[in-house]
């Protein structure tokens, strides 16, 4: 699995070779009750706009998002799509294939 620093501004391309856009987030899943604290990627965050300060940005360490942040959000976010991180075949060497087509992706 490669760090969140190596899948931040990759470029994900789909089944057909079409050009989806930047990893610019990475949503993961928070495992409680075991002794170390995990987590699992759920999903990433696509963009056509470059933008890595995006990760981090709705939540804070506890989880919670405030009401300004859920509106930075929501200005920020508009135009990206999620690609759920069963999709993605492969993401090494600055590149991030996906088995399914740009238009069957979901709006964030």
């Amino acid at each position: 699995m490669a760090s969140v620093t190596e899948l931040i501004g990759q470029s994900v391309w789909d089944s057909n070779g079409v050009w989806v856009g930047f990893v610019v987030d990475i949503r993961v899943v928070r495992h409680k009750g075991e002794l170390q604290q995990s987590h699992t990627v759920y999903g990433l965050v696509v963009s056509g706009l470059r933008a890595p300060f995006l990760l981090g940005l709705t939540r804070d360490r506890q989880g919670r998002s405030a009401w300004l942040s859920q509106l930075l959000a929501r200005v920020v976010y508009a135009g990206c799509t999620f690609v759920p991180w069963e999709n993605v075949v492969d993401y090494g060497g600055g590149e991030v294939y996906i088995d399914v087509l740009r238009k069957e992706l979901n709006r964030v």
